[in-house]
């Protein structure tokens, strides 16, 4: 959906199979990457005729989710100041602001350098983002434990 950033379904947003997601770039780089290796997988099920990993686990697709970095957002409340907030999810309130004020600021400011560096495939974006964007455990969230 266009409007929620979700998968809407039958009954209140707490029910539908994705419940909507914040539209900023994070969450939808997220849901991106879970696309993508379910086109890889579904390339090597139906052209390439592979059925398992390397490790000889069945090759399944990955069910779209909340992703686990979605709850995370740095808002700008003018050029010196910011807020954090961590652990968010679609329960409306939910959430800890954790960094305010003048941190939050710098922080919102190294965050939007170095995206711009992996944009630009700098080498000091490329390597911060890419260990955001393959954590190898996942904690919280509705993706596996162990990645994509």
């Amino acid at each position: 959906d266009c409007n929620y950033g979700c998968v809407e379904g039958p009954g209140k947003p707490d029910d539908w199979p994705i419940p909507p997601i914040p539209k900023i770039s994070y969450p939808g780089e997220e849901e991106a990457i879970i696309a993508i290796r379910n086109i890889e997988k579904v390339d090597k099920l139906v052209f390439k005729g592979i059925k398992t990993t390397h490790l000889g686990y069945p090759l399944e697709l990955a069910m779209m989710h909340w992703p686990w970095g979605a709850g995370m957002f740095a808002t700008s409340l003018g050029p010196d100041d910011a807020c954090f907030v961590a652990g968010a999810n679609w329960v409306k309130n939910s959430g800890l602001m954790c960094v305010w004020g003048s941190p939050c600021a710098v922080q919102k400011e190294i965050i939007e350098a170095s995206k711009v560096d992996e944009c630009a495939f700098g080498i000091v974006g490329r390597l911060i983002w890419h260990f955001v964007h393959h954590t190898p455990v996942h904690l919280f969230g509705g993706g596996p434990r162990w990645g994509y």
